[in-house]
Protein backbone atom coordinates (compact mmCIF):
# COMPACT_ATOMS: atom_id res chain seq x y z
CA UNK A 1 0.00 0.00 0.00
CA UNK A 2 2.91 2.34 0.70
CA UNK A 3 4.03 2.12 -2.95
CA UNK A 4 0.63 3.25 -4.22
CA UNK A 5 0.66 6.23 -1.84
CA UNK A 6 4.08 7.28 -3.15
CA UNK A 7 2.87 6.93 -6.74
CA UNK A 8 -0.20 9.01 -5.90
CA UNK A 9 1.91 11.77 -4.33
CA UNK A 10 4.26 11.72 -7.33
CA UNK A 11 1.29 12.07 -9.70
CA UNK A 12 -0.08 15.02 -7.70
CA UNK A 13 3.38 16.59 -7.72
CA UNK A 14 3.72 16.17 -11.49
CA UNK A 15 0.27 17.64 -12.08
CA UNK A 16 1.22 20.66 -9.94
CA UNK A 17 4.46 21.11 -11.91
CA UNK A 18 2.63 20.85 -15.25
CA UNK A 19 -0.05 23.28 -14.04
CA UNK A 20 2.58 25.77 -12.94
CA UNK A 21 4.36 25.40 -16.29
CA UNK A 22 1.10 26.08 -18.14
CA UNK A 23 0.45 29.26 -16.11
CA UNK A 24 4.01 30.52 -16.66
CA UNK A 25 3.79 29.78 -20.39
CA UNK A 26 0.39 31.49 -20.59
CA UNK A 27 1.73 34.65 -18.91
CA UNK A 28 4.87 34.61 -21.08
CA UNK A 29 2.82 34.24 -24.27
CA UNK A 30 0.30 36.87 -23.16
CA UNK A 31 3.04 39.45 -22.58
CA UNK A 32 4.96 38.57 -25.78
CA UNK A 33 2.12 38.81 -28.32
CA UNK A 34 -0.74 41.22 -28.88
CA UNK A 35 -4.35 40.11 -28.58
CA UNK A 36 -4.81 40.52 -32.36
CA UNK A 37 -2.05 38.03 -33.10
CA UNK A 38 -3.34 35.54 -30.54
CA UNK A 39 -6.92 35.61 -31.81
CA UNK A 40 -6.14 35.55 -35.55
CA UNK A 41 -6.25 32.34 -37.51
CA UNK A 42 -4.44 31.88 -40.79
CA UNK A 43 -6.34 28.64 -41.36
CA UNK A 44 -9.59 30.53 -40.91
CA UNK A 45 -8.55 33.06 -43.55
CA UNK A 46 -7.70 30.28 -46.01
CA UNK A 47 -11.00 28.54 -45.30
CA UNK A 48 -12.92 31.78 -45.85
CA UNK A 49 -11.19 32.33 -49.21
CA UNK A 50 -12.07 28.82 -50.43
CA UNK A 51 -15.70 29.32 -49.41
CA UNK A 52 -15.83 32.53 -51.45
CA UNK A 53 -14.56 30.69 -54.55
CA UNK A 54 -17.18 27.95 -54.25
CA UNK A 55 -20.09 30.40 -54.05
Amino acid sequence: MQTWNLIEYAAWGLSAVFGLFMVVDWLKTDTSYSEDVLTSSREGEIEAMTEEHHS
